[in-house]
């Protein structure tokens, strides 16, 4: 069964300090594997409590360990990042993380994200949204299938940015051979492993002539190892248009680009689809891997328990497959599918009258009886 640990020496938040710098926890028990847990901001920690409660239907066997981080957090306790070193210290010591939605503040001078914090700590180059149709939902342009792979690391979210008076401030976008290089072999493999025919990277290399023009060279030559792939490639602006035009022109792709560019894409392509709440993500580096819902922390439905648990359940399922339950996140899967095609124990964004927890017991129901 799914062990939610305290972190050793700590209070209430599941956060103390450490009697041993760097020692996390007391030696990994033999096949166990240990997951940090972030339960956000706003609506974060009541969707975390309904994806626990769906791993526990699964008799997952992760340990789960909660750590704080966020905006709220910082609100109560300051300093120079929206993550305490005991967190750090939890992050680094698991063989995954669950983030719960964070919430990032719009003003200079404040914490970068939790997201940015941990990708480029942890140098989790490959943020993967699957944008597909659910069943039973609305389809506001038809039936999709394809994923959504951005570079995680640099590009204009690296943070190089300055104030030089008051009147102007500089950012740098940071594009370099090796980043381009991995996040188009990252996206070549996955249409490869997946059976599908087509890369199509996402640039503005006539306008953006040295930074977009990297990273379309370095696709292309990442392309040539791939020789029963084809590569496409579109202006950022113009697939933007195709998604709302033509999505279906996409499907069976993986698209691929920068961050900024497929941040914005992404979000997009959501639309696509019944809801934002049922688009999960993953954060996938060489060695570790940080699973979120692709959606913000909604703080105005704080407490209210009516926003969908899908993309956060879903995202749950994903990191169970990550740390080898293959059999248990399937099923998840497909009971979440079962339930969102019935339409009966639904969210009001898919046309239902459930709360969060409801929908997320209906599905935790149907996942517990498909393991038998």
């Amino acid at each position: 069964m799914i062990r939610l640990s305290r972190f050793a020496g700590g209070g209430a938040s599941g956060c103390g300090k450490q009697k041993r710098p760097g020692k996390v926890l007391e030696p990994k028990r033999p096949m166990s594997k240990r997951a940090a847990l972030i339960r956000g901001d706003g609506t974060g920690p009541e969707l975390v409590e309904a994806m626990i409660l769906v791993l526990e239907a699964a008799r997952s066997g992760i340990e789960l360990v909660p750590c704080e981080a966020g905006l709220e957090w910082w609100k109560a306790n300051g300093g120079d990042s929206f993550i305490p070193q005991e967190t750090w210290r939890v992050l680094e010591g698991s063989d995954a993380c669950f983030k719960g939605p964070t919430t990032t503040i719009p003003e200079p001078g404040t914490p970068k994200s939790v997201a940015v914090s941990i990708r480029q700590r942890f140098d989790l180059y490959a943020n993967v949204r699957p944008i597909r149709t659910f069943p039973g939902t609305k389809r506001p342009l038809g039936d999709v299938d394809f994923v959504m792979v951005r570079e995680g690391t640099e590009g204009l979210y690296a943070g190089i940015e300055h104030r030089l008076t008051d009147d102007l401030a500089v950012s740098v976008r940071k594009i370099t051979k090796r980043s381009s290089e991995r996040i188009a072999r990252y996206a070549f493999r996955l249409a490869q492993e997946k059976g599908w025919g087509k890369v199509v990277a996402v640039h503005k290399a006539n306008i953006c002539k040295e930074t977009c023009g990297l990273f379309l060279k370095s696709v292309r030559e990442v392309a040539k190892e791939f020789p029963s792939i084809t590569l496409e490639d579109y202006f950022v602006d113009n697939l933007a248009q195709q998604l709302v035009k033509n999505p279906q022109r996409f499907d069976r792709n993986v698209i691929v680009g920068t961050n900024l560019f497929m941040d914005i894409l992404s979000e997009e392509a959501a639309a696509l689809v019944a809801s934002i709440g049922c688009v999960y993500s993953a954060n996938i580096g060489d060695s570790y891997a940080m699973f979120e819902p692709a959606h913000g922390s909604s703080p105005k439905y704080k407490g209210l328990g009516k926003v969908n648990p899908t993309a956060t359940i879903l995202a749950g399922a994903w990191m169970a497959d990550y740390l080898g339950e293959k059999e248990k996140a399937e099923a998840i899967f497909n009971a979440t599918y079962a339930v969102i095609g019935e339409g009966k124990h639904v969210t009001y964004d898919l046309g239902g009258e459930a709360t969060t927890m409801e929908m997320a017991r209906e599905i935790a129901k149907r996942t517990s009886l498909l393991l038998g």
